[in-house]
């Protein structure tokens, strides 16, 4: 129930952004950029990021971080990850400048609550090339959730980072960075898991996807977010759960598309062609689904059936 109520607090105070069958969105999360050291996952996928952002740029998305963009919990000084991966945070400030991206703070860089602390560190930077200062993210305002509302039918999908109700990683969300900044980081370089994280602990995991799917179903409403680090796209009959995974699996990185009025889940990862050339490819893994199939025709179909959930959530 606690969990419940975080997540209405977050809906009820979310933006709103209208959308149409000419709307694109990109949803990545947890990319949880670093300072490039060797604790720092996410360097092993910058450069496919990099090309992902600029596909998307290009195809005129809106891409929609949805939280943990920034690994604010180890590395406390932004100004050391903008550095680590300068290109990165230039395509996104492309996006900002055209109006082209939303930006959602999850645990690990909940600091972007603080609308001062993200004047300081985000709306500019000191360049120690030309020693003087430059715009990055003028004007932006990072939010906790945004709900994509369907212009003609009014259909709403809410997206949270994934959070929220989670006890270490929300009301406690203090200790665990302090745990995690002078203890797990450097134990995990070696090979030990945080048992407090969604991502290494599965039965964590499994409980939170649970409770978020309760939600779904009170509520009759589509949820995107991230937090565990494992990719969903729903099944034929499972509820609207989508999660967009990760952007540091050795893999690749998988995040979530809206086009055309369709939803499906893409991953991007480096192959190799016949001529053993690697690259950069994008692959559509699920989908695509048309958003109105998850209406509440939908609902009361599942509430009818009920036999696609684990017992408790019926």
């Amino acid at each position: 129930m606690f969990t419940d109520k975080k997540l209405m607090e977050a809906y009820k105070n979310a933006k709103v952004q209208y959308f149409d069958e000419n709307s694109r969105f990109i949803f990545f999360s947890d990319c949880h950029r670093g300072d490039d050291s060797v604790s720092d996952e996410f360097s092993r996928n910058q450069n496919i990021l990099l090309r992902a952002l600029e596909y998307y740029y290009e195809n005129d998305y809106v891409y929609i971080e949805v939280g943990d963009g920034d690994e604010l919990w180890e590395y406390p000084k932004f100004k050391h990850i903008r550095l680590a991966h300068s290109d990165v945070f230039s395509i996104l400030k492309k996006l900002h400048d055209n109006k082209k991206l939303i930006m959602l703070y999850g645990n690990h860089n909940i600091y972007l609550k603080n609308k001062e602390y993200v004047r300081k560190n985000f709306y500019k930077f000191y360049d120690d090339y030309t020693q003087d200062i430059h715009d990055l993210f003028v004007g932006l305002t990072p939010i906790e959730a945004l709900v994509l509302k369907q212009k003609g039918t009014g259909q709403e999908i809410l997206i949270v980072h994934g959070h929220q109700g989670d006890l270490m990683n929300d009301q406690l969300w203090v200790i665990n960075m302090f745990l995690l900044r002078y203890f797990w980081r450097f134990m995990h370089v070696v090979g030990f898991q945080n048992p407090s994280s969604p991502a290494r602990n599965h039965f964590k995991r499994h409980k939170i996807e649970r409770t978020y799917k309760k939600w779904i179903l009170r509520h009759k409403t589509m949820l995107i977010c991230g937090h565990t680090h494992r990719q969903k796209f729903p099944k034929e009959h499972e509820l609207p759960y989508f999660n967009t995974g990760c952007c540091i699996h050795s893999k690749g990185i998988t995040g979530i598309e809206i086009i055309e009025g369709k939803i499906m889940m893409v991953d991007w990862r480096v192959k190799a062609d016949p001529d053993g050339v690697l690259q950069i490819e994008r692959h559509i893994m699920r989908g695509p689904e048309p958003i109105e199939k998850f209406d509440d025709k939908f609902f009361i179909e599942y509430n009818f059936s009920c036999k696609n959930l684990y017992e408790d959530d019926c």
